[in-house]
């Protein structure tokens, strides 16, 4: 299984993401700077793996800590460096939330053991999603039938978790079981993320992938040639309104228009029960560079305007279910959504 991000003695190591397909490069980062940079940067992206990483990051900043330190001040440093990361992103903030707790219930002990307790947590974390993928996976495979031909919009694999995925967990599950699953890949201007990643994941493991531009799959399901559409979420709303990738909502529209399925897939850690709708996610806006350059040539005018918001937001209407590791969700999202969370509690 592909490596996104590991703990170790020397620090935390992740794949570099932006080097993807070409190099296949592990760094290792040592101060919790570091890591939100990393972050901000995309060497590590998809909502799961933030929350990893925000994780790994909070416990590697107090396991810097000395004795003489504030520690309680140094925390609350470290973990607001990163929080300011990246506001999308739900995992991120259901992370240090999570990381919090661990800290306020070991705060008065010695230094050793809250660094002890934090970097347990993080490695927990680390393990769980793995296995919260794989149920994700199993519940969202019965999904597919044999033969299905899935859609899937930017990455929602092993390198946007610590390992597995969410949308593409569900596909190497239904491949597990036998079932024949062809992928077609859209590029996800303007990141890359499908062509680069997703492609690369799909190459890797010998599953059938078709990558496609972004303006194309309107074409693919007009010709009956997609089947059903997986992705993943960066946040979804108590009401089921899903922030992903930018372009998500185009390819959910399209769907409903060509009677396919679109299916959300996501751990309960995306879901945020405390907003009410995809009206109050916020919404991150990236650097002009993505758009009007690449690899150092520029593609459009110097002086253009640019817009470039990280992420849009999909309709609960437009969303045929959510699968977790739970269950699966479907109409109405306020009643289905806190039932899954019912039986966890």
């Amino acid at each position: 299984m592909i490596r996104t991000i590991e703990w170790t003695d020397e620090g935390v190591v992740m794949i570099d993401q932006r080097l993807l397909p070409d190099q296949e490069v592990y760094n290792t980062y040592r101060t919790v700077d570091e890591i939100a940079d990393a972050i901000v940067n995309m060497v590590i992206r998809g909502a799961p793996a933030i929350g990893v990483a925000a994780a790994m990051g909070v416990a590697l900043g107090v396991s810097r800590l000395a004795e003489n330190d504030d520690v309680t001040t140094e925390f609350e440093k470290i973990c607001s460096t990163v929080e300011k990361t990246r506001p999308t992103a739900r995992n991120l903030f259901w992370a240090i939330e999570r990381m919090r707790k661990v800290f306020e219930r070991h705060k008065d002990r010695p230094l050793e053991e809250i660094q002890d307790r934090l970097k347990r947590e993080a490695l927990t974390m680390h393990a769980e999603d793995i296995e919260i993928n794989r149920r994700i996976g199993m519940h969202g495979q019965e999904l597919l039938d044999s033969n299905t031909i899935v859609l899937t919009h930017c990455n929602a694999g092993a390198l946007a978790t610590a390992g597995y995925g969410t949308a593409l967990g569900v596909v190497r599950a239904a491949v597990e079981t036998g079932k024949a699953i062809q992928v077609f890949a859209d590029e996800t201007r303007p990141f890359l993320q499908g062509s680069r990643l997703t492609a690369w994941e799909m190459w890797k493991e010998n599953i059938p992938c078709t990558l496609i531009t972004d303006n194309m799959s309107g074409y693919f399901m007009s010709r009956g040639q997609i089947n059903a559409v997986v992705v993943g979420a960066d946040r979804i709303a108590r009401n089921g309104d899903v922030a992903n990738k930018i372009g998500t909502y185009s390819v959910a529209v399209l769907a409903r228009e060509h009677n396919i399925p679109f299916y959300v897939a996501a751990p309960l850690s995306t879901i945020d029960m405390q907003t009410a709708s995809g009206a109050e996610i916020p919404i991150e806006e990236r650097d002009r560079s993505e758009i009007t350059q690449m690899n150092g040539r520029s593609l459009a005018p110097a002086a253009v305007k640019v817009a470039n918001p990280a992420f849009d937001i999909t309709p609960a209407r437009l969303v045929t279910a959510i699968i977790t590791e739970e269950g699966i969700a479907r109409p109405p999202y306020q009643e289905s959504l806190a039932e899954l969370f019912r039986k966890t509690s």
